[in-house]
């Protein structure tokens, strides 16, 4: 094969996961590709949207705050590299019932690594953020370091440094299938052929079509996101004013919500989704799904009344436990299976590209992947 289709490492996706890796490695001084068989960043994935919540408490598990606090530092440097601003720090809330997920596992993870924090009742939350009515029963978590990355611009970002550092990134390109001996790798693309000493497989919704052993664990579920014009008090929804939340509107339903940087507040269910095949989502809102999520945020931010002026929709890849898939192929061990992040995992982003390539150049990582691994899940 012409060394001009020969790479140290071939990735396949080029969304957040992908092209944080292609970044990692082609600073380490790999030979790399990336495909993608669209122009990341696009909207048929996951990374698409405007803005994607940071947050440090993190409820779904404490093992998760020492990746985000990694993230946060790669973040900024990104930042300082590329020349791009990417995080914008707002504090955070998360609000529901005292012995629900949201507010207990908030509360547990910011105890459990003494991170900086305030337990807010409703009246405290309404005095300090105008813009949120909360129910009386509830209370809030409030995380100063919490924020919103800016997606397009992070994507963007990654691939430009990758670039730079002589990373090939071809795009639309389709992989039609891939193998290997363990010792190299071969990808087909509708295309070309290229060989690697190591596959990165981080393709999101289309994971479960290119290692379809997996297909039956992984599930890829239509997530609709929304943007809300303030018809009252339209400074309050700033983010000066109104921080990035997640609320357990009812007993294990969630949404979340992100102040107006342009487009107006961006709210959105967080799971709930309909399961669908990743090159045929319905790609419009329905006008149910519009008037459902109009009617649940002008119960928590009053301001919002009224129908969303836009909404759009994204895929969540989701494994049976919600918890992230960052392993080597159960049978491949130069084949590295990157996500799914069952929809909480865009800001993990800049630390997930690291382990990934600590693990495809050394074998080892500098955080314990435990929580991730294939092998707490039955895939025979």
């Amino acid at each position: 094969m012409s060394a001009q289709h020969s790479f140290d490492t071939i990735i396949i996706g080029g969304g957040a996961m992908g092209s944080a890796v292609a970044w990692q490695l082609s600073a380490r001084g790999q030979r790399v590709l990336a495909l993608d068989r669209f122009r990341p960043p696009h909207p048929f994935g996951s990374t698409y949207g405007e803005t994607r919540v940071i947050r440090e408490a993190y409820f779904e598990h404490p093992a998760y705050v020492p990746l985000v606090q990694r993230a946060y530092e790669l973040w900024r440097q990104l930042e300082e590299l590329s020349g791009e601003s990417l995080l914008k720090i707002t504090g955070g809330l998360m609000i529901g019932p005292t012995d629900g997920v949201v507010f207990s596992g908030a509360l547990a993870s910011a105890r459990a690594h003494n991170l900086p924090h305030e337990t807010l009742d409703t009246s405290a939350v309404s005095r300090r953020f105008p813009a949120l009515r909360v129910p009386a029963e509830f209370m809030a978590v409030f995380e100063p370091r919490a924020g919103m990355l800016y997606v397009e611009r992070c994507v963007a970002a990654f691939l430009k440094l990758a670039a730079a550092n002589g990373a090939v990134l071809k795009f639309g390109e389709r992989v039609t299938r891939w193998r290997s001996n363990d010792a190299t790798v071969e990808v087909v693309t509708d295309q070309v052929v290229y060989s690697a000493k190591t596959l990165v497989v981080a393709a999101g919704a289309w994971l479960p079509k290119l290692l379809p052993e997996l297909a039956g664990l992984l599930k890829v579920e239509r997530q609709v996101l929304h943007w809300f014009r303030p018809v009252a008090d339209a400074g309050d929804c700033l983010p000066d004013r109104l921080p990035v939340h997640v609320c357990e509107y009812e007993r294990g339903r969630f949404y979340y919500a992100l102040p107006d940087v342009g487009a107006g507040v961006k709210a959105a269910l967080h799971h709930q989704g309909e399961t669908v095949s990743a090159d045929d989502p319905r790609r419009e809102a329905s006008d149910a799904e519009r008037a459902q999520m109009s009617a649940l945020v002008s119960r928590f931010l009053p301001a919002l009344r009224g129908l969303p002026h836009q909404s759009t929709t994204c895929l969540y890849t989701n494994t049976p436990d919600e918890h992230f898939l960052i392993d080597h192929h159960p049978a491949h061990s130069n084949v590295l299976i990157v996500s799914p992040c069952s929809g909480h995992g865009f800001k993990f982003a800049s630390a997930i590209g690291e382990l990934v390539a600590d693990l495809a150049t050394s074998q080892s990582s500098r955080l314990d992947l435990s929580l991730f691994k294939l092998a707490r899940f039955d895939c025979r």
